[in-house]
Formats: C-alpha cells, structure tokens, sequence
C-alpha cells in the first residue's frame, strides 16, 4: 500500500511570536509607542493582518506582552542580575554603568532606556502600561534593596529606608539616561556614576 507523504508543516507560531515582539520592542524603541503603527510592524515581520491580529489583537495587548517579555527580562539582564552577582552593592552598580556606557560608546547613539521610554510616554495614557511599567521598576528596586541590605552602612536600617535609597539609584540613572539620550552623549551617565559611588562610599553602602 502506498502512503502519500504529508507535506512537513512549516508553521511556527512561538517563533512568529518572538519574531514580532522582537520588531515591535526595537520599533517602540526608536521611535516610541505612538510613532509605531502596526502597519509598519506587519512590513517589518511580513505577516499579514490576520497573522498579527492572531497573536496580539490589538497594540495594547503587544505592548504589554513587549513589558512583560522583552523589557523586564532585559533590566534583569543588564541591571538586576549583574548586580545581584556582584561582590558588592558599590561593585554592581558601578559595573552597570560601565557597560551601559561601553555599549552606547560603541553604538555612537543613544536612544534611552526601553523602560523608562515606554512608562514616559504610555503612563498618563493607558492605566494596564502603567500598572506594567511600575511592576518592572518594583523589581528593579526590590533587587537593589536587597542588596543594600547587605552592606555595612544598609545592615541597621528599615525596610522602608533601603527601598528609599533603591529608589534613588534607578533615580539617578533614569535621569541620567534622559539626560543622555537628550544630548546624544555618555557623559551623563559616567557624571551620575561618579556621584553615585562617592554617595554610596559616604554612607557605607558600597560593601
């Protein structure tokens, strides 16, 4: 008995996912929420109408799968993990810095902070983005004070009060980066690096 060989099937709908969380976190970024539409996002990831409705059937469901699966997964990449892995608070933070600035230096642009960017400009306008975007900076957080809980200066100090200097440093480096991104330069992010490990150091909150 012959058997007809069923044509293998090329669908691959987490990868058409990722494919355009990918177009739409790096479109968000160059050109913000508002300045993306999704008929330029089907252009980027060549799927038709349907196909994108299939996966996000409106552009609030995509940004906030973008919150969720492109811009938290990078602060815990490029500021929580590395400063949860460092041999000090003061360490951490610095060595963030340091390779943000490396990696803007090398790119010659900067376009800021896929965080700060989206919560900026989506928090006043859509409660779910800002309930998103708030979530991200409370983890963000919650990872500092940890660590600020184990230095020599954060040791006697309430919770409330190390929550208060987290709160600081993704202060200090959120300006920072708007401050960067607005004159195309690293430079005020190496200046806020450089105030932050002296005020760290002068509160004993760096080792």
């Amino acid at each position: 008995m012959r058997h007809t060989r069923r044509p293998s099937r090329q669908n691959d709908p987490s990868g058409l996912r990722r494919k355009v969380l990918d177009a739409a976190f790096n479109l968000f970024q160059a050109r913000g929420y508002n300045g993306t539409s999704m008929q330029e996002l089907m252009k980027a990831t060549a799927l038709s109408g349907g196909a994108m409705h299939h996966h996000f059937p409106s552009k609030q469901s995509l940004v906030l799968a973008v919150f969720k699966e492109r811009v938290a997964p990078a602060v815990r990449e490029t500021w929580i993990e590395p400063v949860r892995a460092a041999a000090s608070l003061g360490a951490g933070v610095q060595a963030v810095f340091d390779t943000i600035i490396a990696g803007l230096e090398e790119r010659e642009t900067v376009s800021g902070c896929p965080l700060n960017n989206l919560a900026l400009e989506l928090s006043l306008a859509d409660l779910e983005s800002r309930q998103a975007a708030a979530g991200i900076f409370r983890e963000w957080q919650e990872a500092l004070s940890e660590r600020v809980r184990d230095t020599r200066g954060g040791k006697e100090l309430t919770k409330s009060a190390r929550g208060d200097i987290a709160a600081f440093i993704v202060s200090s480096y959120s300006g920072a980066m708007t401050l960067a991104k607005a004159e195309q330069s690293a430079k005020p992010l190496r200046s806020a690096a450089q105030t932050l490990k002296r005020w760290l150091q002068s509160r004993e909150l760096d080792k």
